[in-house]
């Protein structure tokens, strides 16, 4: 299956080394098979290979291939230093020493805190679930029923193109049980794999609400700095992503509850709701990264909420100019047609912002003032990937 990201990262290989992360299945390896079979000259190692010592010492590979990609290389101990002796072996070897392709769903953490050796060694991308866009391209289905099919299946390749429902959730059962043990409790050396996944589940049954992180970390038998390192594991295996309230004040925006949403929707155990807001979140978090890594825009992901409780789901931001500025304001609703309060509130506060209300179940479109009223998933499929 063709993925989005495909073309923009052929360019930049041709430049540089390119780093791929993203969630665990969610087409990295897939993508980077499709670059190789365009190729002359190419070599891949996959994640498998690295269980092998003397893949890992003795680098055994055709030294000569025009592009290696490496697959999960966060399974190689210490790889960063791993991976700068390979760089420095091809650079003498061929010349190319930065044409390679490296994934894996831990990726971005590490290489920040390898310093400034690897500043402007590479370019980054992040690979996202299917979304609607890219689910009626692939296989000329109408919005409505890409939204259907995907909040059925979620956007991971495995499950989408699966035969059955059970099938997909036979899948889930298992990505699930794989994440958890091999990258999240034994790849972070956790020794707290009940509190762990004691977490994941409030996490799953609390999908849309603004979190405490201390009174869950009362709930779960753990410290709150505890909490907030388990939080920083689930984010960096890309198993959760977090939304934090809008405020200039980036600072304090972080000292604010976050709302905490799954790359996979098929996790949520909330009701339909929670469900439809998690799907929105991972579709807009998805254009978001897209904006940074292609294009380099400051832009961000928010929600708002006010200390009388007025909350509006979603807030884009641009950080571009001299001030932070809000985009678009959104909210969800599954068949909700009434303007909500507060977003109506909050789009006469922010006049400039794109005020919208994705409703997933409309008879009708329409404009109300400056608030539109739209279909998800005729708008959903209008984002840029």
């Amino acid at each position: 299956m063709h993925r989005y990201l495909e073309v923009s990262i052929r360019k930049d290989l041709q430049k540089k080394m390119v780093l791929l992360a993203g969630p665990r299945q969610v087409g990295k390896t897939i993508l980077g098979r499709n670059l190789e079979r365009n190729l002359k000259n190419g070599a891949t190692v996959e994640e498998e290979a690295f269980q092998e010592r003397a893949v890992v010492a003795d680098r055994i590979w055709p030294q000569r291939a025009e592009l290696l990609i490496l697959i999960e290389l966060q399974k190689v101990p210490d790889w960063v230093s791993w991976l700068k002796g390979v760089i420095d072996g091809r650079s003498k070897t061929i010349g190319m020493n930065d044409r390679m392709l490296v994934t894996g769903s831990a990726l971005m953490e590490a290489f920040r805190q390898a310093g400034k050796s690897w500043v402007g060694r590479y370019y980054l991308w992040r690979l996202h679930p299917i979304s609607v866009r890219e689910w009626c391209e692939t296989s000329n289905a109408t919005p409505e029923q890409a939204l259907m099919h995907l909040m059925e299946r979620s956007g991971f390749p495995a499950p989408v193109l699966a035969l059955s429902h059970e099938e997909a959730e036979h899948w889930r059962s298992e990505h699930f049980s794989y994440v958890m043990h091999q990258d999240v409790i034994e790849a972070s050396g956790l020794h707290e794999e009940k509190a762990m996944r004691s977490f994941v589940q409030i996490l799953r049954e609390r999908v849309g609400t603004p979190l405490s992180l201390t009174a869950i970390a009362h709930e779960v038998g753990v410290s709150p700095s505890t909490i907030t390192r388990y939080l920083g594991i689930l984010e960096s295996q890309y198993f959760v992503f977090t939304v934090r309230p809008w405020s200039k004040d980036i600072a304090r925006a972080t000292l604010h509850q976050p709302k905490v949403y799954f790359f996979d929707v098929g996790l949520v155990l909330g009701d339909a709701s929670a469900q439809f807001e998690n799907f929105v979140a991972y579709h807009l978090l998805k254009n978001v990264h897209w904006q940074q890594d292609a294009k380099g825009q400051n832009v961000d992901l928010h929600y708002i909420r006010t200390k009388d409780d007025a909350q509006v789901d979603f807030s884009l931001s641009d950080a571009t100019g001299a001030e932070p500025k809000l985009t678009h304001l959104i909210e969800c609703k599954l068949s909700d047609a009434k303007p909500h309060g507060a977003l109506k509130r909050f789009s006469h506060e922010h006049p400039d912002a794109v005020a919208v209300q994705l409703v997933r179940d409309l008879e009708e479109e329409r404009k109300i003032g400056g608030l539109q009223i739209r279909n998800a998933a005729k708008w959903l499929a209008e984002l840029e990937v």
